[in-house]
């Protein structure tokens, strides 16, 4: 019986990943709680499991009186000294209980609380594994979806990813596989829930330290990143060393790397940045993919006026005011974008308004 047990506990530690004193534990509190049901005792019935040989021994601690009465907690001198010769009135001993006539109820309410116990030690493996990998990105199954959540198989467990948490006319089917970004994993009464989201900005950040191999040691850093998902990211990149360039390390040999990250984010655009402490640098690289023709900036204020050639007006303002929008996320200043012809006209008028012409007479 003892090689039988200690044969289940090895197997179900290897292929539920619990460790084997967790399961001795487990078992040793479920064998006491049916002993306690089937002896009719209290807390002093307690059980001991031998790590090594599996082996199983229960007793009952009673105290060695005169004359007993309370069978359940006293023991005569006379009954002690059969098994403890030396044994004194006053003193407490163990006494064993046989185990091998425990009922068939008492075996099945053992069975029922080893597997509520091994599946709570298992929400703890899952939990204890997967807590620590919170801002990385993990690659799962489509398995179904309810009630506005996709449910992603991600190996030993599910990841829910709600159908907000998807990029605009997204329609994920089960089977599909793709990458999501861990946002947090919660205790629940049902056990961990790891949630998981595509929108989130620090998704396309993790994406780029998985492809850059370059960002992944530390060489080229994310400064930042701003995303409206679907549509378009802006990343502010730098290089700790100057004879690695941080945006064609994430564009990647023929733009490999970016393009890897584009389909994952079905077509989105990626603006890849250097970064710079030069505040007009920066807005005006910020409204990439448009050239800057001239800015003038104010930094008491944080704002930046921007003028652009008259063609490239609506590309720096973007579709809807996408791309302003994401720059001025990106840099944290107020831009103001004129076309070169609207500059012109402003300051024809300013001109005007600083010259008069002498009046007649």
């Amino acid at each position: 019986m003892s090689k039988e047990l200690c044969y289940v506990i090895d197997q179900i530690s290897r292929e539920k990943g619990i460790p084997r004193d967790v399961l001795i534990e487990t078992l040793r509190s479920a064998l006491l709680s049916a002993a306690r049901k089937k002896f009719g005792g209290g807390p002093n019935i307690d059980l001991t499991i031998d790590p090594k040989t599996c082996n199983i021994s229960a007793f009952e601690t009673k105290k060695i009186v005169s004359k007993v009465s309370n069978m359940d907690e006293e023991i005569s001198i006379e009954e002690a000294i059969k098994i403890y010769p030396d044994a004194k009135e006053g003193d407490t001993v163990n006494m064993p209980l046989d185990l091998h006539d425990f009922s068939r109820i008492a075996a099945q309410t053992a069975k029922q609380v080893i597997f509520q116990r091994v599946r709570e030690a298992e929400r703890d493996v899952i939990y204890n594994e997967f807590k620590d990998k919170i801002g990385q990105v993990v690659s799962g199954t489509i398995m179904r979806k309810e009630k506005g959540i996709y449910f992603l198989n991600i190996g030993k467990t599910e990841a829910v990813l709600p159908f907000k948490e998807t990029l605009p006319n997204e329609n994920l089917k089960r089977g599909d596989t793709i990458r999501a970004y861990i946002e947090d994993v919660r205790i629940t009464s049902k056990g961990p829930v790891i949630m998981v989201t595509r929108t989130s900005p620090q998704f396309v950040g993790a994406l780029f330290k998985m492809e850059v191999p370059e960002i992944n040691e530390g060489l080229v850093i994310i400064k930042d990143v701003v995303r409206e998902p679907g549509e378009r990211t802006k990343l502010t990149v730098y290089s700790k060393n100057p004879s690695i360039d941080p945006v064609g390390a994430c564009v990647g040999m023929k733009g490999t790397r970016v393009q890897s990250i584009v389909r994952e984010l079905r077509g989105e655009r990626i603006d890849i940045i250097p970064w710079t402490d030069d505040p007009r640098e920066l807005v005006a690289r910020a409204l990439s993919p448009a050239v800057v023709d001239r800015i003038g900036i104010n930094e008491e204020t944080k704002t930046a006026m921007v003028v652009v050639g008259d063609q490239q007006l609506s590309l720096a303002i973007g579709k809807r005011g996408q791309n302003v929008r994401l720059a001025m996320k990106l840099t944290g200043w107020d831009i103001d974008i004129l076309s070169e012809s609207e500059y012109s006209k402003i300051r024809l008028e300013e001109a005007n308004r600083t010259f008069s012409p002498p009046s007649d007479g």
